[in-house]
């Protein structure tokens, strides 16, 4: 569901546990203020407010973002479509992400695993 091939000139998640609206502008290639309006348009977009009402994405919200993104920029659905394939598909966008997520978490220990070896 997610688009790979769109998706892979921006740049790794950090492993980290909150982003904040600039990390995740930068990690997804969208601008702040687009973001605050998809979590308006995407009710499964909903990243934890803390105090003075800040932002603080999870990984989950990173990769619906980026999710959202390809719908809209690269595949040319609207706002509506996308809400509805995302809605439609809701269960196989939580199973795309926890593969995405174990997949990645691998890759990154491998790389932790090259570095103890030298």
């Amino acid at each position: 569901m997610l688009d790979q091939g769109s998706n892979n000139e921006l740049p790794a998640i950090p492993a980290k546990r909150y982003f904040t609206i600039g990390e995740v502008s930068e990690l997804c290639a969208v601008k702040p203020h687009v973001l605050r309006y998809w979590e308006q348009e995407f009710s499964n977009l909903n990243p934890v407010k803390r105090r003075g009402n800040r932002r603080y994405y999870q990984r989950h919200d990173v990769l619906m973002i980026r999710q959202i993104r390809s719908l809209l920029y690269d595949q040319g659905f609207t706002i509506g479509g996308a809400r509805q394939r995302l809605e439609g598909e809701l269960g196989k966008a939580e199973a795309s992400i926890t593969s995405q997520v174990i997949r990645q978490v691998r890759q990154e220990l491998e790389e932790v695993l090259q570095i103890l070896r030298r």
